[in-house]
């Protein structure tokens, strides 16, 4: 080995590469005792190679680990943000051509197909939209306090998730929001975030509970919030507020809801003027133009899941957020959840072995070396062994994080960043749907879950961070460098 390649193999960041082979190692078992029980023991390697999904898997991490070294060895540090946006654009290309000619599996037209193998564009579109939102977000005149250009940044990824609702993949498409991620470390104005939860948690309120209770409550907790704030006023916005509760319930007993709610809130409306008038503090007009809002977003959000959504989106949330109505409606609706929930409990402290998961013998869980594969490790390594799992993608993120943060140009540390938040928002979706924490929505758990896209656009995307990080001693901190 000559001096030049031993120097390039002393540079790289072992830490992430350890975690990364560790990752896609432990995915290669699991995936390969799925295919034991369900499919039987290979008679020789040529039958494990192609005729058994595991051997397709184990020649997937061939060509990755074949791809990850030409990145690495071969291709100049400089290439990547030279051709961003050539590569952006060839990823918004090919999820175009998807919705055009690919194949539909499962219901959704997201897929090429050739020589037997599927190859899932928007697993690459990724990457493209890393490289192509750190090229463009990294370049020194771009200030995301200027509202234009911070909705041009957010249009590169909005434009490819849009494109993958079109095929349709949710979940794809929830993928490229971790960009938000992205645009709060480069400076995002916070309060746009508290206002994006905000109205998630409003929309999550607004199918659980109907819209006029909606505006019930946060009606009741403007009028809390002026108690506690206009303490030399209690007794009098106290009496309002009995006065407030009185009249809806009145109302709603009596068959009157709609008018109750209405005189109520001309009671609020008027206390919160005469307030107003006096004109003290500035929380008052505030809290009105918030209240309004948010009751305005609830009364939307009630419209459009039970308007817009699809009825298979209705049911995943009616399977996530209200699973007893749900399994009334469509018993086998909330199966799969029950079941995935089943086999990693089933699995305990320290699980019931390698190719000894009852539940994945039986088949009982749908997708377990996919979607589900979560739940493989939960049955046949227990808590223990999930746990470890959950604890190398913290520590692969956290790990990401800091090369982010040690990078001398803002287009390193913003593709880092983009690699960083992809990997969380698969990691979070991916087990908190096998766990019935958010809804089942089809991603693939990062380097674990079988299929060549999914593992080919991680194994790229870590390939060039470490390219990208093994290079950042040539420049010197905070120069503006042009490829």
């Amino acid at each position: 080995m000559s001096d030049n390649r031993q120097t390039y193999l002393l540079n790289i960041d072992y830490i992430t590469f350890c975690f990364y082979l560790a990752l896609v190692g432990i995915g290669g078992i699991f995936i390969y005792s799925v295919d034991v029980q369900q499919s039987g023991a290979p008679e020789n390697l040529a039958d494990f190679l192609f005729h058994m999904q595991s051997g397709k898997q184990v020649l997937w991490i061939i060509i990755c680990l074949l791809v990850f070294s030409f990145i690495f060895f071969f291709l100049d540090y400089k290439f990547w943000q030279t051709f961003a946006y050539l590569i952006y654009g060839g990823g918004i290309v090919s999820l175009v051509l998807v919705v055009l000619i690919g194949t539909t599996i499962k219901g959704a037209t997201s897929w090429f197909t050739f020589g037997g193998f599927s190859f899932q564009p928007s697993e690459l579109a990724k990457f493209g939209t890393c490289l192509g939102v750190a090229a463009y977000l990294g370049h020194w005149s771009i200030d995301l306090r200027n509202t234009r250009q911070a909705i041009q940044v957010a249009g590169l990824f909005i434009l490819p998730a849009g494109l993958v609702l079109l095929q349709p993949d949710a979940g794809s498409a929830l993928v490229f929001m971790s960009f938000f991620i992205v645009m709060f470390r480069e400076g995002l104005n916070p309060l746009l975030y508290v206002i994006g939860i905000v109205g998630g948690v409003t929309f999550v309120l607004s199918i659980l509970v109907p819209p006029l209770v909606m505006i019930l409550l946060l009606a009741w907790l403007v009028i809390m919030i002026y108690i506690l704030y206009e303490k030399d006023q209690g007794l009098l916005w106290l009496g309002g507020l009995l006065l407030f509760g009185v009249l809806l319930i009145f109302g709603y007993r009596e068959g009157y809801g709609t008018y109750s709610l209405g005189a109520a809130l001309i009671a609020l409306i008027a206390m919160t003027y005469r307030q107003y008038l006096n004109f003290r503090t500035k929380i008052i007009p505030v809290m009105m133009a918030g209240f309004l809002l948010t009751g305005g977003l609830a009364v939307g959000s009630n419209y459009v899941f039970n308007n817009v959504l699809q009825p298979h989106q209705q049911q995943r949330i009616d399977v996530w957020l209200r699973p007893a109505e749900a399994k009334k409606r469509n018993k086998d609706s909330v199966m799969n959840l029950e079941n995935s929930m089943l086999a990693i409990g089933a699995g305990g402290i320290t699980g019931r072995g390698v190719f000894s998961g009852r539940m994945t013998q039986g088949r009982w869980v749908p997708e377990q070396d996919t979607d589900f594969i979560f739940c493989t490790i939960g049955e046949e390594q227990g808590f223990l062994g999930s746990a470890a799992v959950v604890g190398l993608y913290l520590l692969l993120i956290l790990r990401i994080v800091m090369l982010a943060e040690r990078q001398r140009t803002a287009f390193s540390r913003i593709y880092a960043y983009g690699v960083a938040g992809i990997l969380f928002v698969h990691v979070v979706v991916n087990i908190g749907m096998t766990i019935g924490l958010v809804p089942i929505i089809g991603i693939p758990l990062p380097f674990l879950s079988k299929g060549g896209s999914s593992l080919l656009g991680f194994t790229i995307m870590i390939a060039v961070l470490l390219k990208l990080d093994k290079h950042r001693g040539r420049i010197k901190k905070n120069a503006i460098v042009n490829f």
